[in-house]
């Protein structure tokens, strides 16, 4: 019974939160970055944000360096759907707990319709299962899609959904605001 809960346990936190991974290879003291198939994004967002999202992003982005902690949902560490619900929490705004429940929260949007303060949905253990969350911090002229997320290596960190890690998880926005 034992190996059971502990194998559970060890399954639980492989899948909750998912991590960036390098997929940098050297070839000839080159740097090689594959990039298949990236989601491109043309982007309509009109660079402009109301007060109520730069107050939710600037309440995100005073947690960067949080360490991941699994469960976690305050300054001392945070998983993923933690992150969010404190954030959002914070701004009088509610969210489910997990992940998975939040991907059902307010209403799927296209990825080019993304702006910051929505949510990503990511399935980083394969499949299509979600198991990661973040929200959308920033999108670059060149419509790069930032986001700000605990990842479970690095904590709260801002991330990019051109890396090919995320991109490849990817699996849907939703807009909850």
């Amino acid at each position: 019974m034992r190996k059971v809960f502990v194998l559970s346990v060890a399954s639980i936190i492989t899948i909750s939160c998912g991590s960036s991974k390098n997929v940098a290879a050297k070839k000839n003291t080159k740097t090689v970055v594959k990039s298949e198939n990236l989601r491109k994004l043309d982007s309509n967002f009109d660079g402009k944000v109301s007060k109520s999202i730069n107050d939710i992003l600037k309440d995100a982005e005073k947690y960067i360096g949080t360490p991941y902690k699994f469960g976690g949902n305050t300054s001392s560490g945070f998983d993923c759907s933690g992150f969010t619900v404190k954030v959002f929490e914070e701004n009088d705004l509610k969210l489910p707990r997990r992940s998975s429940d939040q991907a059902e929260a307010g209403s799927k949007i296209d990825i080019k319709d993304v702006k910051p303060g929505d949510l990503l949905f990511f399935a980083t253990a394969g499949g299509s299962r979600v198991s990661h969350v973040g929200i959308v911090h920033d999108i670059g002229n060149d419509g790069e899609v930032k986001f700000i997320h605990a990842s479970t290596s690095k904590g709260v960190i801002i991330s990019s959904l051109n890396e090919t890690y995320w991109n490849k998880a990817y699996l849907h926005a939703q807009r909850v605001l």
